[in-house]
């Protein structure tokens, strides 16, 4: 018979075993994204002065197996305050599936160093054929390379 501590060790051993040769815990997705949704991907990459006023770059990867046809995304931009600033409607244009795309917008009359957050309010337009409806907004994932928040 075991001591109980080294049961104890035992039985942590063997789960530590089991997470470990699996990856990852009961439920969570593959590591290698095997069993991953597809997802639309959009990262605020820079944010740059502009003649204009402020320049936000971003990089966009379609990974959802279908060309998105349109997509515009309703996006509100946060001051330092945490108040809204403005509301901007971004057009995205044609996304093809399995491609990566950087497209620029330069906003007026608004300083970049103004801006603390970036929330992604609704995707306003999102077809392609067999695409479900919502589809933009619900496999959407965000990220940021710069000090500004951005999310859903």
């Amino acid at each position: 018979m075991l001591h109980p501590m080294k049961t104890c060790r035992v039985l942590t051993a063997a789960l530590a075993f089991s997470l470990g040769a699996a990856g990852r815990a009961p439920g969570q997705e593959s590591p290698q994204g095997t069993s991953q949704a597809p997802a639309l991907s959009l990262e605020l990459n820079a944010l740059d002065t502009s003649e204009k006023g402020c320049r936000l770059t971003f990089v966009a990867a379609n990974e959802m197996n279908v060309q998105l046809d349109k997509v515009t995304f309703e996006m509100v931009l946060f001051n330092a305050e945490q108040r809204v600033e403005r509301l901007a409607l971004l057009d995205f244009k044609t996304l093809p599936a399995g491609k990566t795309k950087v497209r620029r917008f330069d906003l007026a009359n608004i300083a970049c160093d103004s801006i603390s957050r970036i929330l992604i309010n609704d995707a306003t337009e999102c077809s392609g054929e067999g695409l479900a409806e919502g589809a933009c907004i619900r496999q959407l994932k965000t990220s940021s390379k710069s000090s500004v928040r951005f999310g859903i």
